[in-house]
């Protein structure tokens, strides 16, 4: 996968915007104002993507180039290092993964006008593992 791919795959899913908050080397990608992806723009050596903690950790033992997220919340994010064996196929439905975690943690208000029937099934049966929602 090339940055344009990944850019392009991000940004064709409803409600999905990109920024560089944290700099112009760092390209974000959030759906409701929240983060779901994100890359150096200039390495592009790896994404940090969101995950259920359980899936998280079977990544992790099963693929080598799964790392805990850097510079994230470990229980909740990985890095996947990009040109080491990491099939498309397996890219593709990890960034459906994350945003379909995000997507999920919005409240209705935040997700109005986002198709949610396109990423139900990239849970992979981790849709009862919904991040608790913060009191206020």
């Amino acid at each position: 996968m090339h940055i344009e791919e990944f850019r392009d795959y991000c940004l064709a899913k409803p409600g999905v915007t990109e920024e560089t908050p944290f700099g112009p080397e760092t390209l974000v990608f959030k759906v409701g104002g929240k983060i779901f992806a994100l890359t150096d723009i200039d390495t592009f050596g790896s994404m940090n993507l969101k995950c259920d903690p359980e899936r998280a950790l079977e990544l992790r033992d099963a693929h080598d180039y799964v790392l805990p997220g850097y510079h994230m919340n470990k229980k909740h994010w990985n890095t996947v290092l990009i040109g080491t064996g990491a099939p498309l196929g397996q890219l593709r439905e990890l960034i459906d993964h994350s945003y379909a975690l995000v997507l999920a943690s919005l409240p209705k208000a935040a997700s109005v006008g986002v198709e949610t029937h396109h990423c139900v099934s990239s849970l992979n049966g981790y849709a009862g593992t919904k991040p608790p929602r913060r009191s206020r």
